[in-house]
């Protein structure tokens, strides 16, 4: 506030202004030695008028003896206003002087002296303290300013201004001050009785005090009153903001109240209708009493909350979510297994060891009637049909069909949700399934487990373990539902297409089933009973319109694919039959009964050749098998020798595990050369460049040791390899040949490629007797089990 003036001890009081000639002021004499009142947390100006209250005894003892002699005394602030017994060094060395015009003493016993400031001046030195202080002074000369000097005059009615304007805006400041200043005539008090009453801090107003210059101090003072006036300015605009959002609250208040009205007079409020119909569902519901109550409770939160605002849209959500999931209910399993065993043989052509599985878990289901559901999981290669089987499953079941796409997930909010407080949040995708399913024991696929990633989202695959435990999911807990759901009832199947990168005590909670590739005459009967059908019926053509051979199909699958599943050679079939419904449509003439002429002409030159997968016609070449993400491939070893100083090369975009296998190979026939019946002087004057063909596929792994060795030995040696065989296995220093893995697909590779014997670990010959006789047929196996035995066999000796 701007007029308040406070003395010698802290009250509020009325401000006094006594106008005069600037002559009193500037002639004004008084003695050298004064008697010093110090003033707390206010400054005296010349030519004003305040009162006091004064409460020390020390000022109380010097106004009586004052104001019954001359009544002129010196006024000094204090530099800290809590001091209560003030010393020089606490006192300001300019002042005030001031005299007594009257003495009150007021109801409560206090007394209170109002005084005039007259002149200021400096403490030379005091001289003495007790019983009050007494000072020599300087009496100080106030540099004035001709009264019609325009700039004078600017600062003075700016001055005038300012102070009106902080009168109104202020709530403190009484009506009768502004028109106090407005009458004002001399400037010299104009000046300094805005300066006193200025609600500035102590120090600023003694700066004020202190500058001789009356136009300098009155240009401060508008600096001073600038900033209160645009302070006063904010608040007023605040106060109005604040008023207007009041009023527009109270406006719309009344116009839904009116609202609520009308829709009254119209049959029912819409609000209320929602929440009885959300509390009519609720009673169809399956779900416990716990919940039912649980329910109750968030239904009646939302009817106390103003359907205007954010909060209520969020709890209708929630409310509308917790209705829709299907608690405890459950579609009714179908357990005629003969049913079920004829539609899995309907779907899926092969697959026995899924299949067996399925029928397994039915069986056990059928007897035990409550079973928690097992979590399997297929891996295999790309395009076996490991997806589309959960359909079968589904079916064979009679449950709902729910799937999930794992790939490239990498948030842990997608499988437990947001917490329901954020904007936009949503149950987690397991849950969101579920719901759409409308039943809690569907049959859910978990698609590409193994492409699940991580990032500062958090861990998506820490997130599956609590999914996918049958000891855990029983009580799922999802962040944005915040309660308990039973997935123990889900029968979850996951597809990979490899375990390596699915992490340890995951892959340890799932029951791996392998899916491995197809061999040629399952690919053949897979395309009779569904591949070329759909392909049909997808392009418009009747049945009667086009037919495939069995040598047609053969030859799109041997010499047009080259994959362990059937998606590539879906494609091709689809492009045929694209050829055939543009001559159908143009009315041009075509074969109904397709030959290898139509194929080579719709899909051109044959892409695969089985004639570059056989034969070894020069020593150093051998037949390798290796197992891919896409199944089974073979792997050429070449091996050449020149004139050197018995260096090794390694070409083909190798991994550190086959150069290791190359080394291995080429120290094995150093330490026996004489069993071999090599000079050993050759390894001292020779080099040797081993090289895998393809050299931009990275390739790496141990199945090529015994490989390696035997293209080694063939070229060292200058002995062929026997035609038509290819070998898979590890080595070790001694030459013992260990197991790998992949057998299957490695099989499948080798009949693809027209290899017809196969040599492999005697360990491995309990792999081989797990695979159907179907997929050996054609195929002769030699296992061994010492590197020596495999070269006695494949090295001719020619």
């Amino acid at each position: 506030m701007i007029f308040s003036g406070i003395g010698d001890e802290e009250s509020e009081l009325i401000p006094i202004m006594a106008d005069g000639d600037e002559g009193e002021l500037t002639n004004f004499q008084a003695p050298d030695i004064l008697p010093i009142l110090p003033l707390r947390n206010t400054v005296l100006f010349p030519g004003v008028v305040i009162p006091i209250t004064v409460g020390r005894q020390k000022s109380l003892k010097l106004i009586q003896e004052v104001f019954r002699t001359d009544k002129l005394l010196g006024t000094v602030t204090q530099i800290e206003g809590a001091v209560e017994d003030p010393e020089q060094k606490d006192l300001y060395t300019v002042g005030t002087v001031a005299q007594i015009l009257k003495i009150l003493e007021m109801p409560d016993g206090s007394t209170s002296v109002i005084i005039q400031g007259k002149r200021r001046f400096e403490v030379v030195e005091y001289l003495e303290e007790f019983p009050y202080f007494k000072a020599k002074v300087n009496l100080l000369d106030e540099i004035t300013t001709d009264a019609d000097n325009d700039e004078f005059q600017a600062i003075v009615g700016s001055l005038k201004d300012l102070s009106v304007k902080i009168a109104q805006y202020s709530s403190n400041v009484p009506p009768e001050a502004s028109f106090a200043v407005k009458n004002i005539e001399n400037s010299t008090f104009l000046i300094n009785f805005i300066c006193s009453n200025t609600d500035l801090k102590v120090e600023e107003k003694q700066s004020l005090l202190e500058l001789a210059d009356l136009r300098e101090r009155g240009i401060q003072a508008i600096s001073y009153l600038v900033k209160e006036v645009q302070m006063l300015e904010l608040k007023r605009d605040i106060q109005s903001k604040v008023k207007l959002d009041l009023d527009q609250q109270q406006r719309e208040y009344l116009l839904n109240q009116q609202i609520k009205t009308i829709q009254n007079e119209l049959g029912g409020n819409p609000i209320e209708q929602e929440i009885a119909d959300l509390k009519e569902a609720a009673k169809e519901k399956k779900w416990s009493a716990e919940m039912a109550e649980f329910f109750d409770k968030e239904v009646n939160k939302l009817s106390r909350l103003n359907p205007a605002a954010g909060e209520y849209s969020v709890q209708y959500t929630y409310c509308q979510t917790l209705l829709e999931l299907p608690w405890n209910e459950y579609t009714e399993d179908n357990f005629d297994l003969k049913h079920a065993e004829q539609v899995l043989d309907e779907v899926h052509y092969g697959l026995d060891k899924v299949k067996e599985r399925i029928l397994e878990h039915l069986a056990v289901l059928k007897l035990k009637k409550d079973m928690k559901a097992p979590i399997l999981c297929l891996y295999g290669p790309p395009g076996v049909g490991k997806t589309s089987l959960g359909k079968s499953i589904a079916k064979a079941l009679g449950r709902k069909y729910a799937r999930m796409s794992l790939g490239g997930l990498h948030d842990e909010s997608e499988i437990r949700g947001h917490r329901k407080t954020y904007i936009g949040a949503m149950p987690g995708r397991i849950l969101q399934n579920i719901k759409k399913a409308k039943s809690s024991n569907p049959v859910f696929i978990l698609d590409e487990l193994d492409k699940v990633s991580s990032d500062f989202h958090g861990d998506p695959a820490s997130a599956l373990l609590e999914v996918l435990d049958p000891e855990q999911n029983s009580e799922f807990h999802d962040n944005y539902i915040d309660l308990d759901y039973d997935l123990s009832k889900v029968m979850f199947i996951a597809t990979a297409n490899t375990l390596g990168t699915i992490a340890a005590p995951l892959r340890d909670r799932l029951e791996l089933i392998d899916v491995s590739g197809y061999i040629l005459e399952e690919k053949i009967e897979i395309a009779k009973r569904h591949l070329i059908p759909k392909q049909k019926e997808n392009h418009g053509l009747k049945a009667s319109q086009l037919k495939f051979s069995r040598d047609v199909i053969e030859l799109i699958v041997d010499r047009y694919t080259r994959e362990s599943g059937v998606r590539e050679l879906d494609k091709k079939i689809a492009k045929v039959i694209r050829r055939v419904a543009r001559k159908v449509a143009f009315e041009e003439p075509y074969n109904v009964n397709l030959t290898a002429e139509d194929i080579r002409e719709y899909l051109g030159a044959p892409e695969y050749s089985r004639e570059s997968y056989q034969g070894n016609e020069f020593p150093g070449v051998v037949t390798g098998l290796a197992w891919t993400a896409h199944g089974g491939e073979i792997l050429f070893v070449e091996s050449s020798q020149s004139k050197g100083k018995g260096g090794l090369t390694l070409t083909g975009n190798l991994g550190e595990v086959m150069k290791e296998s190359a080394m291995l190979a080429l120290e094995y026939l150093k330490s026996h050369s004489e069993d071999l019946g090599i000079d050993y002087e050759v390894f001292e004057s020779h080099n040797w460049h081993i090289h895998v063909p393809e050299g931009a596929i990275p390739k790496d792994g141990p199945s090529a040791g015994i490989t390696m060795v035997t293209s080694l030995a063939s070229i060292i040696t200058k002995r062929k390899v026997r035609k038509n065989i290819a070998m898979t296995g590890e080595m070790t220093l001694r030459g013992k040949v260990l197991p790998v893995g992949g057998i299957k697909e490695k099989i499948l590779a080798a009949k693809r490629a027209g290899i017809k014997e196969v040599i492999m670990s005697v360990e491995n010959r309990k792999d081989v007797e797990e695979i159907k006789d179907i997929y050996l047929k054609g195929l002769k196996f030699k296992f061994v089990a010492s590197i020596g035995e495999v070269l006695d066999y494949v090295l001719l000796k020619k």
